[in-house]
């Protein structure tokens, strides 16, 4: 058993999405276990995206922190285990969840980041970088492009349940209670743009927004119905 508290918090917001509202990734360098932490961001799902990282950049550094990037095409080591491990956040960006978990388990970060987790690292990251924590969740990684096609993928479990990321699109909402009732998905949470998910030791501890309109929900059934909870939320 880690003698450390083990954080992961799953947003649907940050500097990818409100980059003049950084309030969701200041809660996360407010938890973290030490003041200035360090944060690496990792863009695999991205393919490495130099304007997203440039991007991260232009917004943590405007933050109390000391970032840093992980390429997985230029990696800056070839001990990635001690370079995660020493980070105090580890960031992960969107895009292709389907292929990021496929160069990851090529490269055996999924074991590394868990080893990171155990020993302090908070966890984090928005669309890709959030469900991905998750035993299963809605995700577009499957579908051509500029398609609206919603799929289901197993991901890493470390957080139990599943994660539907984008519940104020109709779509990924209704795509979510149907595999949810036909019992191809675990029940889980569901979170809207502004949104997100803070998990200490595997279990939920608070829903956070970046504001006032955004909600959070545990999706689950009775039967053959839907129940979608509220979750009681704090605005930043």
């Amino acid at each position: 058993m880690s003698k450390f508290d083990q954080h992961i918090v799953a947003s649907c917001g940050g500097f990818g999405m409100e980059p003049e509202n950084l309030v969701l990734d200041e809660f996360v360098i407010q938890i973290a276990r030490t003041s200035n932490p360090r944060v690496c961001f990792v863009p695999t799902a991205s393919g490495d995206s130099d304007h997203y990282t440039r991007r991260f950049y232009q917004s943590f550094t405007t933050l109390d922190c000391r970032p840093c990037h992980l390429s997985l095409f230029q990696p800056p080591t070839d001990d990635l285990l001690s370079y995660l491990c020493e980070q105090d956040v580890v960031y992960v960006g969107g895009g292709n969840t389907r292929n990021m978990l496929a160069i990851w388990r090529e490269w055996s970060v999924d074991t590394y980041l868990r080893q990171a987790l155990e020993g302090g690292t908070i966890l984090t990251g928005l669309s890709a970088g959030a469900i991905c924590w998750f035993e299963q969740a809605t995700t577009d990684s499957f579908a051509p492009i500029h398609s609206q096609q919603v799929d289901s993928m197993d991901c890493l479990g470390f957080v139990p349940g599943s994660h539907c990321p984008y519940y104020d699109s109709a779509n990924r909402r209704e795509f979510y209670h149907q595999e949810i009732l036909s019992g191809a998905m675990k029940e889980g949470y569901a979170t809207e743009v502004g949104t997100a998910l803070h998990f200490t030791n595997g279990e939920f501890v608070e829903a956070i927004s970046s504001r006032s309109e955004a909600r959070a929900y545990h999706v689950g059934k009775n039967g053959e119905e839907i129940c979608a909870t509220e979750l009681d939320i704090r605005r930043l």
